[in-house]
């Protein structure tokens, strides 16, 4: 975790969640209100943190899609990504009901949460290294407000990276590339390419290997 010269004990926690009208990136405030004036009806915001409480695993993509999460409110929920994400999920145990593609689908997730490194839809689905760094105290809030975290799955290298920072260590400290696995203080990480469609329409990603890093997890955690 991060260290300070003030005691650990005596810092107060960093918030999960972001602001709903979160200022902290100029850029990424100006395509939310452009995208609210365009579409009001869509949520148009951080998109929060989606799942149990007691969760075990954490899943951490990069940033909500602009017709995805940024207009459904919920991470990976209306874009492709999501569907073989939450089917993964399902299959896996770490979710039950069914996914409908929508935030009322009554889809809950058993011992697992999703969130974002980067909270805000950001143009071209691709945030600015300051708009990583503004958002990473809401990574680190999530992750210390999960009392029984014991794996964290990172989609895609810049998501492996910032779980290393929001932990205080080196964006180096991992190991790249699909399928890895390392330690990070007191979590274990597995990292795996993005579940994009670009990923997964190029054969870079399929759902057999997708898979094989939530079976891993799921052995991690027993059974």
């Amino acid at each position: 975790m991060p260290t300070s010269s003030t005691s650990a004990a005596a810092l107060p926690p960093l918030s999960p969640e972001p602001l709903r009208d979160c200022p902290l990136c100029p850029r990424l405030v100006a395509y939310r209100r452009a995208n609210q004036a365009e579409h009001p009806e869509w949520f148009n915001g951080p998109a929060p943190s989606f799942g149990d409480p007691q969760a075990r695993l954490l899943v951490v993509g990069l940033a909500p899609g602009r017709t995805g999460a940024n207009r459904t409110g919920r991470p990976f929920t209306g874009d492709y990504a999501g569907v073989l994400l939450y089917e993964t999920l399902l299959k896996m145990g770490f979710a039950r009901g069914r996914y409908e593609a929508r935030p009322d689908d009554g889809l809950q997730l058993v011992d697992c949460m999703i969130t974002n490194a980067v909270r805000c839809a950001p143009p071209g689905n691709k945030p600015e290294t300051g708009e990583e760094t503004n958002c990473r105290q809401f990574l680190t809030g999530t992750i210390e407000a999960l009392p029984r975290l014991k794996v964290i799955v990172t989609l895609g290298d810049v998501s492996r990276r910032n779980v290393l920072r929001a932990l205080g260590l080196k964006a180096s400290a991992g190991i790249a590339g699909h399928g890895s696995e390392f330690a990070a203080g007191p979590y274990l990480v597995l990292n795996s390419y993005h579940c994009s469609r670009l990923n997964t329409n190029t054969g870079r990603l399929t759902a057999p290997m997708f898979e094989a890093v939530f079976e891993r997890a799921r052995a991690l955690l027993g059974g």
